[in-house]
């Protein structure tokens, strides 16, 4: 296999985004009243997108409530968006490498598309890639395989040499669905039982870059 592809979720997997959630999570609790979560509990929430988190946060059905739920949460994020998110060790080398090898790099979170591109703007990262996609972009959004294929559509490149990095089941299913090689980010929000699947499990993003670059599979 040669790739020539490189998609990458964000939060858990390029940048520890967790502080920055959790405190807008906290905010919009405290906007209704409503006692804050440890991050030990808003961790598991997390990657589902923004609509799903709020509504699972305030454990309502209620649609006038998770909409403004959720607006308070997005606007508190976007205007904190980088406070403390930091990318992880080797996030950084590991896109100068693989654009120094010619590979085309590619996002896809189910975050909101914006607040994607402000948090890779922010931490100086968006550069780095062709396309930015978020949990809005698309009809469907991980495990769907559909933003992966919209994304190698986009990229005009195989599928077969193309490789999902993600923290979570929803990157590995993403992946397996789409036909696409997947790896496992163990340091992320998801838990191991989580990358089951997945057909190499990383333990830093050095590792990601060890695997991406080797010359035979």
């Amino acid at each position: 296999m040669i790739v020539r592809a490189v998609l990458f979720d964000l939060d858990g997997t390029l940048v520890d985004s967790l502080g920055d959630l959790a405190d807008a999570v906290n905010h919009m609790l405290a906007s209704f009243g409503k006692p804050g979560l440890a991050i030990s509990e808003i961790r598991p929430l997390l990657g589902n997108g923004a609509r799903n988190l709020v509504q699972q946060i305030l454990g309502t059905a209620d649609a006038a409530e998770i909409e403004e739920g959720l607006a308070r949460f997005l606007e508190f994020n976007r205007c904190h968006i980088a406070d403390k998110s930091r990318l992880y060790p080797g996030a950084r080398e590991a896109l100068e490498m693989l654009a120094a090898n010619s590979i085309s790099l590619a996002a896809i979170s189910n975050k909101n598309e914006t607040l994607s591109r402000l948090m890779l703007e922010e931490l100086r990262i968006d550069s780095f890639f062709e396309i930015i996609c978020g949990g809005d972009t698309f009809e469907e959004m991980k495990p769907s395989p559909l933003p992966l294929l919209k994304v190698v559509e986009y990229l005009t490149i195989p599928a077969s040499c193309t490789v999902m990095v993600g923290d979570s089941m929803n990157d590995v299913q993403a992946g397996i669905r789409a036909g696409i090689t997947t790896i496992g980010c163990s340091w992320g929000y998801g838990d191991l039982e989580e990358l089951q699947g997945a057909d190499h499990v990383a333990a830093s993003c050095y590792d990601v870059t060890r695997f991406l670059l080797r010359k035979e599979y």
